[in-house]
């Protein structure tokens, strides 16, 4: 069995709405291979699609959502939250990474005309004039 790797979010979160990506790796050390980075896809999507691929496998999946910035300056505002939020961390005496772990049972993966209907969605959120 595989493992699935997100963000938890809250149910309002606005980060829900942004197109996702998926990334599948080897789960050990014993395969050497360049990771897959699929997407975008929807939020919902993504990790069904994940959770359909690592089930039976010994991989990993990394669902995360992509940040679509217009310019390099918008790019650039991100990369500084980042860091600011990296200092404000602080580093775990123990070394002790608080993750929480839970068992999902895969649900059905969407079909073809499912994630078709999710891409025309997040392109049309994409081009859409901002509020």
């Amino acid at each position: 069995m595989g493992t699935l790797v997100t963000l938890d979010l809250p149910v309002d979160s606005p980060v829900a709405d942004l197109p996702w990506v998926i990334t599948i790796g080897s789960l050990g050390d014993e395969e050497d291979w360049e990771p897959v980075v699929c997407g975008p896809y929807e939020r919902a999507h993504a990790l069904a699609l994940a959770q359909a691929v690592v089930a039976d496998e010994d991989l990993m999946a990394v669902v995360e959502p992509l940040l679509p910035r217009a310019d390099a300056e918008a790019i650039r505002d991100e990369v500084e939250l980042a860091r600011a939020a990296a200092e404000d961390q602080v580093e775990d005496p123990d070394g002790d990474d608080d993750y929480e772990t839970r068992r999902v049972r895969p649900g059905r993966a969407p079909t073809e005309a499912e994630v078709r209907a999710g891409w025309a969605r997040i392109a049309a959120r994409l081009v859409a004039e901002p509020a």
